[in-house]
């Protein structure tokens, strides 16, 4: 009869049992007369079908007179006095009341199309809202009010999103809630939420969608919600504009970004096993493996936490989990030096780097007059002894992966969309990285525009995507980048035992139900070594240095000391009494004695050990 949708909120209406014929209750009980109605007082309106009053026009249109809408073939209330029309929506204004389980008052239909502010969206919108009449202010629009209670997302979104359990529709998220859930993102369009606006949630998998990212085009009750694109559902780019892309996270441990710049595996020269390499930056020929067989010859393993074996690369700092690679032909001497062949080929030097213009920096297999080489690269902000790029005028230096960053990169957590590197800026103060919540302005990263995403250039390049631990002999562990669907329980990191915020990047197996910090899963093979702290979000702060060196000591009745990381056992500092652990130390090979790196200078010859 008013040819609009019958919704739940409706509650009662009218339908006939032989066929589809439905009817508002406040039509069906329409009085054929209505005396002195509140919007045209003092005049009878006629119920009638316009059809049988305007059959000389072709179209059979007429226009309401209260909301001066045009209308067809379609039943109004007629005043023969004034020759007007009023049509049923507006004449039963006042009857067309719903009990909605949004707002505890019952909600009054306004008279036409206003332009208003809808509490349920946030929007500001023009089109049919009911109103409380008690409550000022309070206003919904008519699709915002027949969205479902419960719906899937895949369906709504045309399977861009999925999710497993139906989503429940929620008219707030206070402030408390989302600080215990530790302030989660929309799904969808990675924004915020405001506590007093609706939503889609499945607090299970603590799965949570903005009411117009949960909803598609093709679904009548959200044309006023639906906006001109859903963001990272829409690829912003040619693959083949852009041939050398990273595309990131790396696959697993034994990936990084110097392999992807300086590896070509399409190479045609012929290498074989046991070629030399003499570098000048150290003092043995190098051997080449190449195959797994010259491996099987020469008893040499690869790196495997699983098996406590560690073979890290004196470059890069990074596991060699295959071949090639260059050992020293000396390693039967004590001499371990080993390179990844790609590290291997890395250029002499870096002409106009964005961080130091001026100078060029060149090639330095260490760092001079630094203890063992040891720096703080200024650009990741972590400790390295690796190979390194530095202007020697200055002292300027950084590792040779902060050396190489790409000036666009793609990554999995944020699929689709390029994105570019940025410069740490004061202006970045009130933009924080997705991956730890850190701020952007003292860390290079890199940015999506269009969808005001950040994620620092260390936890973009430095965590993989897949890792293996000990923890779990049976599975890998995959880089998750917000919580997992069925995972009822809180996260508890299975290292440091501390609970985590799940919207910062963590690894996780769904099969074991097994998490970590991404700083406690670095790849050691002490577990207690690496304990997360606040300071060190989502990168271990030494996964840049390699430990396991000898050194002279002086000052003790034992000669030897081990360059190792600091575990409780290890007590207290000879030097300055601080505690070593989660520290760079010295450990005596014979007794307890143990001193901070940065205390060495009483006991190491800096001069023999830093040059």
């Amino acid at each position: 009869m008013c040819k609009e949708q019958i919704y739940s909120f409706h509650l009662c209406y009218y339908k006939c049992k032989s066929c589809d014929y439905s009817l508002h209750k406040f039509c069906a009980e329409l009085p054929e007369i209505q005396n002195n109605h509140h919007l045209h007082p003092g005049h009878s309106l006629t119920l009638s079908k316009s059809d049988l009053r305007f059959k000389q026009w072709s179209e059979f249109k007429w226009r309401c007179y209260v909301c001066n809408r045009k209308w067809k073939e379609f039943f109004n209330y007629h005043c023969a006095i004034c020759d007007s029309n009023m049509d049923i929506i507006c004449a039963t204004m006042s009857e067309q009341k719903i009990n909605h389980p949004s707002h505890p008052h019952q909600l009054e239909r306004m008279v036409g199309k206003i332009i208003t502010r809808c509490v349920a969206c946030g929007d500001k919108h023009e089109g049919n809202f009911f109103h409380c009449t008690t409550c000022p202010g309070y206003r919904i629009h008519m699709d915002c009010a027949s969205l479902p209670a419960k719906l899937l997302i895949q369906h709504r979104t045309n399977e861009i999103f999925t999710h497993s359990h139906l989503l429940n529709l929620a008219y707030s998220f206070p402030f408390f809630d989302q600080k215990l859930r530790f302030y989660p993102y929309c799904r969808v369009c990675d924004g915020i939420f405001n506590f007093h606006l609706w939503l889609y949630s499945c607090d299970k998998c603590r799965y949570y969608v903005h009411v117009d990212c949960a909803t598609s085009k093709r679904d009548a009750f959200v044309s006023i919600l639906q906006k001109t694109s859903l963001g990272k559902t829409f690829k912003n780019y040619k693959d083949d504009e852009h041939p050398n892309l990273l595309h990131c996270p790396f696959s697993d441990e034994g990936d990084n970004l110097l392999k992807h710049l300086f590896f070509n595996q399409k190479d045609v020269t012929v290498k074989h096993d046991g070629e030399i390499l003499n570098r000048p930056s150290h003092k043995h020929p190098l051997n080449l493996f190449h195959t797994e067989t010259s491996l099987a010859n020469k008893v040499v393993f690869l790196h495997d936490p699983m098996k406590k074996i560690q073979l890290l690369c004196d470059g890069c700092v990074k596991p060699i989990t295959a071949v090639p690679f260059y050992k020293c032909s000396q390693s039967n001497q004590q001499c371990d030096f080993i390179l990844h062949e790609w590290c291997a080929k890395l250029p002499p030097e870096v002409q106009d780097y964005v961080g130091h213009p001026n100078h060029k920096l060149v090639f330095l297999p260490k760092v001079p007059r630094k203890l063992l080489g040891v720096f703080k690269c200024p650009i990741c902000r972590l400790l390295s002894n690796g190979f390194a790029y530095g202007c020697m005028m200055c002292e300027y230096y950084v590792c040779i992966n902060c050396a190489f960053i790409p000036e666009e990169i793609t990554h999995e957590a944020h699929q689709g969309h390029l994105l570019s590197k940025t410069n740490p800026s004061p202006k970045l103060r009130g933009r924080y990285c997705r991956a730890c919540t850190f701020s952007m302005s003292v860390l290079p990263g890199f940015c999506c525009p269009s969808c005001d995403i950040y994620i620092h250039v260390r936890c973009a390049l430095l965590l993989p995507g897949v890792i293996r631990h000990k923890f779990d002999k049976q599975h890998p562990l995959n880089l998750r980048y917000e919580p997992a669907e069925n995972h009822i329980s809180e996260y508890f990191c299975d290292i440091c035992e501390d609970e985590f915020d799940p919207w910062q990047w963590f690894y996780h197996c769904t099969t074991c139900d097994q998490s970590m910090h991404a700083a406690c899963a670095p790849l050691i093979l002490q577990c207690e070594q690496a304990t997360y702290s606040s300071f060190d979000r989502c990168v271990f702060k030494f996964l840049n240095v390699k430990f396991g060196r000898m050194v002279e000591i002086k000052g003790h009745s034992h000669r030897l000391a081990a360059f190792v990381q600091g575990i409780e056992r290890h007590g207290n500092c000879v030097e300055c009494g601080d505690k070593l652990q989660y520290e760079m130390i010295f450990k005596c090979l014979e007794c307890e004695f143990a001193f901070h790196h940065d205390c060495a200078y009483w006991y190491v010859d800096l001069e023999a050990e830093g040059s």
